[in-house]
């Protein structure tokens, strides 16, 4: 029979991984067709909010500066967002605005073109199966400033996304899709760089 040292450091371990796991993640659904076939509609995933820890301005912002030699703008603990990336963050059209979640494109100094259906990173055509055919809302090529991201969903015919509404402050980002876990069978862990290795109503909605 388990002590009543073992079962209250099992509760109090059983409490911290909770606590953790509530600060670092967030549950999210997928609401629209904007990132088919990465994402479908419906899907239920985890974002890890933790990854882009990052601070501007302040205390923690100076200090996160001086630890990681960063002279300006935003500091990040880890590192910031990086190309394909599958992000959760809010956009910039107002402070009402809903969670969605698209693919990034272009980070801080990148320039970005779309031409005949092809989207441009520095001159370099993407190696990617999802055609841009829209262009609205923006003139290319244009250039990535520093805070900001360039992103776009995977269904590009029937995304809203930085060809609408422009750049992604980095200050707006919730944090990376990691896991979709429901349904069963829409599981995925995205990897890093945003792709799933197999084939979010709650807290916000995706488009």
């Amino acid at each position: 029979m388990k002590s009543l040292r073992e079962i209250s450091e099992t509760a109090i371990t059983a409490v911290l991984i909770f606590v953790v796991l509530q600060i670092s993640t967030q549950s999210f659904r997928v609401d629209g067709r904007s990132m088919e076939p990465t994402m479908a509609d419906g899907q239920n995933v985890l974002v890890n909010k933790f990854v882009y820890a990052s601070a501007d301005a302040g205390v923690f912002g100076d200090i996160l500066r001086a630890v990681t030699g960063t002279d300006l703008g935003r500091a990040y603990v880890f590192h910031p967002p990086q190309r394909d990336d599958v992000i959760v963050f809010t956009p910039p059209t107002g402070p009402d605005a809903e969670f969605l979640v698209k693919r990034v494109i272009g980070i801080p100094g990148d320039e970005i073109d779309i031409r005949g259906g092809q989207v441009y990173v520095n001159g370099n055509p993407r190696d990617e199966p999802y055609p841009a055919t829209r262009t609205t809302g923006g003139t290319y090529p244009l250039t990535v400033g520093q805070n900001e991201l360039f992103v776009l969903g995977d269904n590009r015919s029937r995304s809203n996304d930085s060809r609408t509404w422009g750049l992604v402050p980095a200050e707006n980002v919730v944090g990376r899709v990691w896991f979709g876990y429901w349904p069963p069978s829409e599981l995925k862990l995205f990897t890093s760089v945003g792709s799933a290795l197999n084939p979010g109503r709650l807290g916000g909605l995706f488009r």
